[in-house]
């Protein structure tokens, strides 16, 4: 269920920092505010000092941790396994989403709204156990290439943002994703990929059930949404699943908004920071009128109230581990 090692090779080769090490994809001084910040909070002299229990740092996953243009990855994956089983759902071509989806309608797919992309999401979910389902994402991580670059999508992953995972758990931080996308699409790569574990994963899921067949115990998806971990609902997922507040939020969107605000209104030294998509040459720039990470309000706030915004043309001297190299066939 897990990607290759050879797969992993390329992403995790010389792009995380060792422990204690330099930031080594950051431009000169760009990480300063979290070197800080962890000098803060580690030293038992500095009365910012935290205790290393409560040295919790979340971080979204779709712009933040890895990309999320020209479309989310796991809607990528959705859409896949949508053509290949067409032919056994003749009733979907009924279906205005389902059928933008089939014939490769972004616009009229966006035009159908959340419900009707939720839906094409849940055809690709519904029906299968999670074993299943995690198998079905590991072969698509196996052989889908990004429509642009032409690299394995656990390729698309930030450098940078790696070796800032790291930085932190160096320093005793307990790192979790927070993010909109699938828990049990995320539970697939993330411990290889990020080093964060599959029960610090926090993600939106399917009502799922629980039977006792022929084949013995099994958990069941269900095609409904159980909860939905964007916008308010990333707080109540973090109270829900960690019941600490954390003293470091990464985000890219306004659907980060509540998370970064929560972990500010937290007493004592406090981390929120944005990742601003800045670099149209290197990777893409959108904030404001993007369909697809729009970051409006969140901005906003962030240059009232202090917040660090990373921004990508300044402050990585790499964006991806294989910069310089050549583009995988796709």
């Amino acid at each position: 269920m897990k990607p290759s090692p050879a797969l992993l090779s390329l992403v995790l080769s010389g792009a995380c920092a060792a422990p204690g090490s330099r930031l080594a994809s950051w431009s000169p001084d760009a990480a300063r505010p979290v070197i800080d910040f962890v000098s803060r909070v580690t030293d038992p002299a500095s009365h910012d000092f935290v205790p290393a229990p409560e040295r919790i740092a979340v971080f979204d996953n779709d712009g933040t941790l890895w990309a999320e243009q020209p479309l989310y990855f796991q809607l990528l994956f959705a859409l896949d396994w949508m053509r290949e089983h067409a032919d056994e759902h003749p009733e979907w071509r009924s279906d205005p989403a389902y059928r933008a989806a089939l014939e490769g309608d972004m616009g009229a797919l966006a035009a159908t709204g959340k419900e009707g992309i939720l839906r094409v999401v849940l055809s690709s979910h519904a029906g299968t156990s999670p074993e299943d389902f995690a198998a079905a994402v590991a072969a698509w991580l196996e052989t889908a290439r990004h429509p642009t670059t032409h690299r394995p999508y656990i390729e698309m992953v930030y450098a940078p943002m790696l070796e800032l995972l790291d930085y932190l758990r160096a320093h005793d931080f307990k790192t979790f994703i927070v993010s909109g996308g699938g828990v049990t699409f995320m539970r697939v790569f993330a411990e290889d990929v990020y080093g964060i574990p599959l029960e610090q994963v926090i993600g939106s899921s399917l009502a799922t059930a629980f039977e006792n067949g022929e084949e013995g115990p099994a958990i069941r998806r269900l095609p409904r949404i159980e909860f939905i971990d964007d916008e308010e609902g990333k707080p109540l997922g973090i109270h829900r699943f960690i019941g600490r507040r954390p003293i470091a939020a990464f985000g890219n969107s306004d659907g980060d908004h509540e998370m970064l605000q929560w972990t500010a209104a937290g007493d004592g030294a406090r981390l929120c920071a944005l990742v601003h998509h800045t670099d149209a040459e290197r990777e893409w720039s959108y904030d404001r009128n993007s369909s697809i990470g729009r970051l409006d309000e969140a901005l906003e706030e962030a240059r009232t109230e202090g917040w660090w915004v990373i921004d990508i043309a300044r402050d990585w001297a790499r964006v991806f581990a294989w910069e310089g190299t050549e583009a995988t066939a796709p």
